[in-house]
C-alpha cells in the first residue's frame, strides 16, 4: 500500500467524526435552551391558550360538560355595568400608582444620590417595604387605616382633621390602595433610579457647570434624557404590575365598598373561584391580556425612539 493510499484512508476515517462534531456544535445551543422552552410552553403558552379556549364556553368548573357559547361571553362581559366599573377602577389605579411611584422615587433618588451614612440608612429604610410580603403589608395597613383606632387618623387628628373612613368609604377606598402600592414600591424604584444616576458620566455635569447652566435646565436637558432607559424600564414593569394587583384588594377591601376597589384580576378570581363561572372569568382574562398587550405595544412604539442610550 502506498503512502498516498494510506493517507486517503485515514482522511476517510476522520470525516464522520468531524461531521458529527460539526452537527453537535450546531445542535448544542438548541439543546441548552430546550428545557426552558418546555417550561415556558407548559406554564405560560399552554395556560394562555387554554384560557382563550375556555372563553368560548359556559362551564361551572364542577361539571365535566362544557357548553359552547361562541362570543356570547365577550358580548355579555362588555355590556356588564359592573365590569365597566372594574375597568375604570383598574385604569385609575394603574395610572395613579405608576405616575406617583415614579415621580416620588425620582425625587428621592435625586436627594439620596450622595455619599454618607445617613443617606445609606435612608436608602435601606425606604427599600425595606419592598422585601416584605404584600400580605403582611396589607394587614399592617388595615390597622393603620382603621377609622377609629388607626395610626393614620391619629396623626391627622393632631392637625385638627377628623377621622377619615379610608377603607369603608367608596370615595377614599381606591385611594387607600394606591397609597399602599406607592409606599411599597418607591424603595425599589428609588434604588433603580440611583443606579441610573450613578451611571451618568460626571464630565457632562462639569461641562454644564462651566456653561453656568441652571440646575433645573441641567435636570431636564441632561439628567432626564440620560435616565430615559431607566424610566422606560420602570414605567413598563410598573404598568404591567399595576394591572395585576390582587393581594391588597383581597385582604383589605374584598373589592368593596360598592365595587369601588374591584379591579380586573380580582374580578377574574371572583367569577372563577367564588361564582364558578369559568368561561366568564376566562373571557375577562382574555380582555386583560389584550389590554396589557396593546398598552405594551403602543408604549414601545411611541416612546422607544425617545430613549437615549449612552454610547
Amino acid at each position: 500500500m502506498t503512502l498516498a493510499n494510506s493517507n486517503e484512508m485515514i482522511n476517510r476515517k476522520r470525516e464522520p467524526s468531524a461531521l458529527s462534531a460539526l452537527n453537535w456544535v450546531a445542535v448544542r445551543p438548541y439543546m441548552m435552551v430546550f428545557p426552558a422552552i418546555i417550561v415556558f410552553t407548559l406554564f405560560f403558552l399552554y395556560p394562555i391558550g387554554y384560557m382563550i379556549y375556555l372563553s368560548f364556553f359556559d362551564w361551572n368548573f364542577v361539571s365535566p360538560d362544557k357548553d359552547y357559547v361562541g362570543f356570547s361571553n365577550f358580548t355579555a362581559l362588555l355590556q356588564d355595568a359592573k365590569f365597566q366599573q372594574v375597568l375604570r377602577n383598574t385604569f385609575v389605579y394603574s395610572f395613579a400608582t405608576v405616575s406617583l411611584t415614579i415621580s416620588i422615587s425620582l425625587l428621592l433618588a435625586l436627594w439620596l444620590n450622595k455619599k454618607g451614612a445617613m443617606y445609606g440608612f435612608v436608602q435601606g429604610a425606604i427599600f425595606s417595604p419592598h422585601i416584605i410580603s404584600l400580605v403582611s403589608i396589607s394587614m399592617l395597613w388595615i390597622w393603620i387605616m382603621d377609622t377609629d383606632y388607626g395610626l393614620l387618623n391619629w396623626f391627622l387628628n393632631l392637625f385638627g382633621i377628623s377621622n377619615i373612613p379610608w377603607l369603608t368609604n367608596p370615595k377614599t377606598s381606591l385611594l387607600s390602595l394606591i397609597i399602599v402600592a406607592v409606599w411599597k414600591g418607591i424603595g425599589y424604584y428609588t434604588l433603580i433610579f440611583i443606579a441610573g444616576l450613578q451611571s451618568i458620566p460626571k464630565d457632562i455635569y462639569e461641562a454644564a457647570a462651566l456653561d453656568d447652566t441652571s440646575k433645573v435646565r441641567t435636570f431636564f436637558k441632561l439628567t432626564l434624557p440620560m435616565l430615559s432607559p431607566t424610566l422606560f424600564f420602570l414605567t413598563i414593569i410598573g404598568l404591567i404590575g399595576s394591572f395585576q394587583v390582587f393581594e391588597t384588594i383581597s385582604i383589605m377591601t374584598k373589592g368593596g365598598p360598592i365595587n369601588s376597589t374591584n379591579t380586573i384580576v380580582y374580578y377574574i378570581y371572583e367569577n372563577g373561584f367564588r361564582f364558578f363561572k369559568i368561561g366568564y372569568a376566562s373571557t375577562a382574562g382574555v380582555i386583560l391580556l389584550f389590554i396589557v398587550g396593546v398598552f405594551t405595544i403602543l408604549y414601545f412604539k411611541l416612546l422607544s425612539r425617545k430613549v437615549h442610550y449612552q454610547s
